[in-house]
């Protein structure tokens, strides 16, 4: 081995590493449990697939981790287009059972829309790194939403609206580590608190008055607040015509999280056998295995979105408490290196790959404990999903490049 990659490797970010294994270890023991039935051999069902994608992961993951970051930044263009054109393409001959999210390339189904993820991530970061980038030029900072903006146009037309909000959720994260001032950022994120508050008249006032006395405190100009009142009123205008425009059993779900619908047999049924299974787990839990609601399949989508609830029930609270530390460990981890990288480039794709993360923990979590609606987003690192697990190592392995190559300008 050359002294180039010794010195690499002892750059190598080792308890980001750590938390990354010990995360997939723990994944592959819940998802075994999770698809285990009686008398049948979980090695030949998902358990043994997620195994193969776990080995064209890794794969993944090292070549991602070998790369040169300046040709990652040369590709980034040419591989947003390749993600744009593939989502285009499933549009077309996408399959799926009442929606569009996979192709069939050869013997394997691929789910563009994930791999879609890195490459905005790429793009945006070289975007907002070029030296002709001013984001306090309106023109720019509109580019900048673009390219987020119309993979989560293609991916929410699928429809899958849970994958379509993570590309909105790693925007304002990047804008703001490239150097987005607070003052845009609120005038940008108001809009969405009008958007909520405007099936309520009294609350979308309240939101409005505090719009305009956040922006006298901030010392915006009059056409400024302007500006910002106009894109708070269309927000909150074009609400109900989206509302209109959700599937069904998207506004069942947001009613039954509201509580504004009961439907505990129907799209409440997967949220209240969750918190059941995850308040029976106790203390220690009930062991791998044994869990009654996980085997007498009472919790529904148990090796996918609620992954975390059949840990909850067999290992209990100190099971989902070492998930949450090391979950914790990794996200941190992952903004010490960006914090620590000298290329800027870099430092937005960590930004980038650790907002993706973050959303996808903060909204699977918040699910299966009923604190938010079912988003069909799964957990990293646990949850049954080939091209997810894909994506996710291939992300894993572009944070550990950076942490390797953290002095390179």
């Amino acid at each position: 081995m050359s002294r180039l990659w010794k010195s690499r490797l002892r750059n190598l970010d080792k308890p980001f590493v750590a938390a990354t294994l010990l995360l997939l270890l723990l994944g592959l023991i819940t998802l075994y449990s999770a698809c285990a039935q009686a008398g049948d051999s979980p090695w030949a069902g998902n358990f043994g697939r997620q195994l193969t994608w776990l080995a064209l992961g890794a794969a993944g993951l090292v070549l991602a981790c070998v790369v040169s970051l300046h040709l990652l930044r040369h590709l980034a263009y040419f591989l947003y287009g390749m993600a744009v054109a593939a989502l285009v393409l499933l549009l077309l001959f996408g399959k799926g059972p009442g929606v569009a999210r996979w192709l069939q390339v050869g013997p394997v189904q691929i789910q563009p829309s994930e791999l879609a993820k890195i490459a905005v991530v790429l793009a945006l970061a070289r975007f907002l790194t070029s030296t002709t980038t001013d984001l306090e030029r309106p023109l720019d900072l509109i580019k900048a939403f673009a390219l987020g903006l119309v993979p989560m146009a293609l991916v929410a037309k699928q429809p899958n609206l849970g994958t379509a909000m993570v590309f909105g959720a790693l925007l304002l994260p990047m804008l703001f580590w490239a150097g987005l001032s607070l003052s845009s950022l609120f005038i940008i994120l108001s809009p969405v608190l009008s958007f909520v508050a405007s099936f309520h008249r009294l609350a979308l006032t309240g939101v409005l008055i505090l719009v305009v006395v956040a922006l006298l405190i901030l010392r915006a100009r009059p056409r400024t607040i302007a500006f910002t009142l106009v894109m708070n009123l269309a927000a909150a205008a074009a609400a109900p015509i989206l509302w209109n425009h959700l599937h069904d059993y998207q506004q069942q779900r947001i009613l039954s999280f509201l509580g504004l619908r009961e439907d505990p047999m129907g799209l409440s049924y997967q949220v209240i056998q969750s918190k059941v299974a995850i308040g029976s787990g106790g203390i220690w839990g009930k062991g791998l295995l044994h869990g009654t609601q996980t085997h007498l399949r009472f919790l529904p989508a148990q090796h996918t979105d609620f992954i975390f609830s059949v840990i909850g029930e067999e290992l209990g609270f100190v099971g989902t408490s070492v998930t949450l530390l090391l979950f914790g460990v990794f996200l941190r981890r992952c903004l010490m290196i960006a914090s620590r990288a000298r290329n800027p480039f870099a430092s937005l794709v960590v930004v980038g790959v650790l907002s993706i993360f973050a959303f996808h923990i903060l909204v699977n979590l918040g699910m299966v404990v009923g604190l938010m609606p079912v988003a069909g987003l799964p957990l990293p690192f646990m949850s049954y999903g080939g091209s997810f697990l894909l994506a996710s190592l291939i992300m894993v392995g572009l944070v550990a490049n950076v942490s390797m190559r953290w002095d390179e300008y």
